[in-house]
Order: C-alpha cells, then structure tokens, then sequence
C-alpha cells in the first residue's frame, strides 16, 4: 500500500478517538507521553525498538538457496496447484499457466519469476493510530500475536476452556500495553460463535479495534465476510471509503492445504483481497513428515512452491500486490506424527524460510514461539526462546512469535503472554547487537573510574545510558535469594498472573467513541456486551 501520510489525522477529524477513558492505567514508565517520546527518539531514546535489522543468522548458504528456489519452481511447472477455482483460472490461464488433465494448475517458471520481481517489496502496516504504524520491508523485524486457538489455560485451575469473545477483547487490551508486541494477530477464536461464522468474524473485528491501536490482522473464514467488516470499519472512520485508504486491518487465512492444493474458501479471501489493493497474509503450513517431505530441504520446496503460487495470483490479478509471505514449514515428532512447534528443527527450518524469502527481497511471515508444553514452564521457555531468536535473528519481517500460546497451539495463556513479552524484549536486545563508536569504547570513562572512584555506578555515562543500553524485564525475577524466600517463593507464572490483573483490572481503553459505538451495534451483530468493555465487570479484579 502507498503510504498516505497525509491520512494521519483520520480518526482526529471523523472522531474516532485515540485517547482512552478517564482512569485507564497508565505504565510506570509514563505511560503513553513517555513511550511516544522513546518512540520517537528511535535507537536514542529505546533499548529496542519495532523495525530493526535482522538478517545476520543464514542457516543456507547461496547455492543452497538456488537448488530450494529451482526445486520448487520446477514443482510449481511440473506438478502444480490441484483444486484451482475459477477466480484463479481466469486470471492465471491467459498469462500462460496451463490446466492439466488430472485438475491441477501449473505454472511456467518464467511467469513465477517475473511475479516475484513486480510483487511489492515494501508496504506499511497501518494502524488505528498512526503512532503505531509499521513500515515492512527488508529485513526489519516487528513481533506479532497470531494462532486461532481454541482454548484458554486458567492460570488457577491449570485446566483448559474454551475461548470467548470477551477473552479476545482482553488479549487486545493487554497486548495494547506490552511493549515488545508490536501487531495484534488474532490469537484465538471465539468459540461460542464458532458455528455462527459470519457473526463471528464481524465480532473478532469489533473486539481487536476496541482493545487496540496497534495494527491488527484477521483470519477470515469466507469471503462474503469482508464487505460487511470493511463496512464496520468506515463506520468507525465515519466515512465510507475510508478504511481502504488506509487499511489499519489485514486479512488473511490459509489458501493453501497442504499438500499442495487450494482451499477454496480461504483462496476467494486472497482473490478478493488481491482485487480490493490490500496486503495479502497467508500462512502455508505444510507439516514435514505429515504433508510435506520428512527431509527440512523438501519441507522447503515443497511449502515455498505453495506460497509463491499465492503471491503469483495475487500479481496476476493485481500487478504490484504486497503479501505477507508466509513460508510456515511445520515439524512433526517422527515417533507419533504430532505437531512440534518448538523444536531445534521448527527453528531452524523458520529461519532457513525467512533468510530464503528474504534473498527475493519478499515481506516475510514467519511463526515463532511456539511450545508443545502445556502450561508456562521450563520447556515452554526454552521452546519458545530458541524458535524467536532464530527467526528474528534471520530476519523474519513479522515473526508470529505466539506470545502466551500453549499446548502445541492449541491453548492461550494471558499470563504466557506477559511472560513472553519480557522474553520477545530480550531477544530484540540480541539482535540490536553492540554499537561500537568512540563514545561507547569508553577509554575516557575506564580512565575516569580507575584514577577516581573505582567503580562505574555512579559515573555519568552509566546514569545516562542505563535506559537506552539496558532492557529490564517487566516480571524476570531479578531479586536475592534471601529475597525470594521472604516474599513467598513466586515463580514468573505467580508474578505474571498479578501482572496480568494489575494491567487488566482498570485499563478499559475507549477507542470507539460511544456515538460511534451506538452507531456499529445498530448496523451490525455486536455481541460483545458493553458491560464487559468496563469497570465493575468482575473478570479481572482481586
């Protein structure tokens, strides 16, 4: 998408608010003021911060890269796509793709390579509140929730339930403060409404753009759905038309079911968006061992091909289309077939596809975070670390890192999701790496604390940089031992839930003026209740 600036101003003068209400809580940092004015003076003023250069972890080398990209190109030409729908044909057949005699579409290798070099290199995220904007290209990293899982792990019963519509409001107003995540995927279903389908995706929309200003994306489950949720969002805009002049929302699904044939519903979601100008987002999640080969390289080849056929429909219908180019190669344990979402080999075959995707110059999506680990413990910590590091390192553009998820992606912890924002900031302090000027080689200052105080504690330098060269964790245990055992022996997963409930408990953000809010509920089927988007609900007080 073309980067209006010039549409900043947008919510101020339709009145759609960007404040919130009179109590929110504000952060002990100062709140949003304070984090503008970091914002602002970018590497200056953060110990990290959205957009950063990755790229530096290169699991393949270059003419492994070429042998993965002519596998799958000759994939694409000699085997093809099966189920293509007529959306697809139409666009595709005239361009030289031919439908062979078994139903399967394939695509000359000539045309693949001419669509990746007119796709969009770079577009910007918009969001609700163009403070939060994004620009995506490179290897610029930005953290994002993602998942549609089904389940939400109580932290006090340690049992699963099933999600509803009024947790996805909450996980966007407590992903609306935690620094490190910096675009709001939808996390999870609202199971409740799970056989009301359209209903459901209009309330998922409604949720996000309640609980946030940060730019979301949807999963979208038919086409017929993006009408009525664009509708939704000039609503909010005040003005029709508005929201495809900057699209703070982007949708998205799986057009790809593995192996290596469209799904019908969510292949008329990437034609329609493809039509509409807006960003693509899928997720081609082939499973190696399941539905993709056994072997990393061909799980590659094999979930590559599938997604570069998306972005080549995407560019047939519309030249020039952005899309989130989700090469999601999934890992199965060998021994039983399950999923494995955070092994060695989950991060190494997502940071072999962000550096492969990336070599094309392609807006990469990539997921993350993930744990077979049922609830918040040691596994889900080192899973869910070695899967971020590797695919921020490589340089994935929005690296899905699954902040809270649980239970091979089946469950949702809110008190994952703090913990996992103190683990996302650190990761990020690895990959800003160490900045060596004059300045920060220090002589002067060695020299001042050996012939002076003996120590650096109190030196000018250490004050003056201890925010901006350190990161401190939000509920990282940093205490004493002696500490600890005084103060009851709570675990991160003790003190993320009390985190939880200090950020949930009053912060009700009113992102949706209520003149705006009256206006949606009389055009569309809100089902989120009022009473359950302020204070006095019960669901999160002591």
């Amino acid at each position: 998408m073309v980067d209006d600036r010039a549409t900043k101003d947008t919510a101020k003068k339709t009145g759609a608010p960007s404040g919130r209400k009179p109590g929110a809580r504000r952060k002990k940092s100062g709140g949003r003021a304070a984090r503008r004015a970091l914002r602002e003076a970018g590497a200056e003023g953060m110990a990290v911060r959205p957009g950063m250069e990755g790229g530096k972890y290169k699991p393949l080398t270059d003419l492994q890269i070429q042998r993965i990209h002519d596998t799958a190109l000759k994939v694409l030409e000699e085997i093809g796509i099966g189920d293509p729908i007529p959306e697809i044909l139409e666009a595709a057949l005239p361009k030289g793709c031919t439908l062979e005699a078994n139903g399967r579409l394939c695509f000359p290798r000539a045309l693949v390579e001419d669509m990746i070099d007119i796709s969009a290199k770079k577009y910007v995220a918009y969001a609700p509140n163009p403070e939060y904007d994004l620009e995506i290209s490179g290897t610029r990293v930005h953290t994002a929730t993602s998942g549609e899982a089904v389940n939400i792990l109580e932290y006090a019963t340690q049992k699963y339930r099933p999600t509803k519509l009024v947790d996805l409001y909450d996980a966007a107003r407590l992903a609306d403060q935690l620094e490190h995540i910096h675009s709001f995927g939808q996390p999870f279903i609202a199971a409740e409404y799970s056989r009301e389908i359209r209903i459901h995706d209009i309330n998922i929309a409604y949720a996000e753009l309640a609980g946030t200003q940060k730019p979301f994306s949807l999963g979208i489950a038919e086409v017929e759905h993006i009408d009525p949720i664009i509708s939704l969002f000039d609503t909010y805009l005040g003005q029709d038309g508005a929201f495809l002049k900057r699209p703070f929302c982007i949708f998205g699904g799986c057009p790809i079911v593995s192996p290596l044939r469209f799904g019908k519903d969510n292949a008329e979601v990437l034609v329609k968006v493809a039509q509409l100008g807006l960003v693509g987002d899928v997720a081609i999640a082939a499973q190696a061992g399941a539905t993709a080969p056994a072997a990393l390289a061909g799980a590659l080849v094999q979930t590559f091909a599938a997604t570069l056929a998306c972005l080549v429909v995407m560019n047939l219908i519309r030249p020039g289309s952005a899309m989130n180019f989700g090469i999601w190669p999934f890992i199965s344990d060998l021994r039983t077939g399950a999923f494995s979402g955070g092994s060695g080999e989950e991060a190494l075959v997502i940071a072999a596809a962000a550096q492969l995707a990336s070599h094309y110059g392609l807006t990469t999506s990539v997921p993350a975070g993930m744990t077979d680990s049922k609830t918040m413990d040691a596994q889900a910590g080192y899973e869910k670390a070695i899967t971020t590091t590797a695919a921020v390192l490589a340089g994935g553009n929005m690296v899905s890192t699954y902040p809270g998820i649980v239970g091979s992606l089946l469950g949702q912890s809110f008190e994952g999701m703090v913990i996992d924002n103190d683990m996302m900031g650190n990761v990020l302090r690895l990959l800003r790496g160490v900045e060596v000027t004059d300045e920060t080689l220090s002589y002067d200052v060695i020299k001042e604390a050996v012939f002076g105080a003996g120590h650096f504690l109190n030196h000018e330098q250490t004050l003056r940089i201890m925010q901006t060269e350190y990161l401190y964790p939000a509920v990282g245990d940093r205490r004493t031992a002696s500490e600890w055992q005084e103060s009851g022996q709570e675990t991160i997963y003790d003190l993320a839930h009390e985190k939880v409930k200090e950020l949930l408990s009053t912060y009700y953000p009113e992102y949706i003026a209520p003149a705006i809010d009256a206006r949606i509920r009389e055009r569309f089927p809100i089902k989120l209740a009022p009473e359950e988007m302020r204070l006095g609900n019960g669901r999160w007080e002591s």
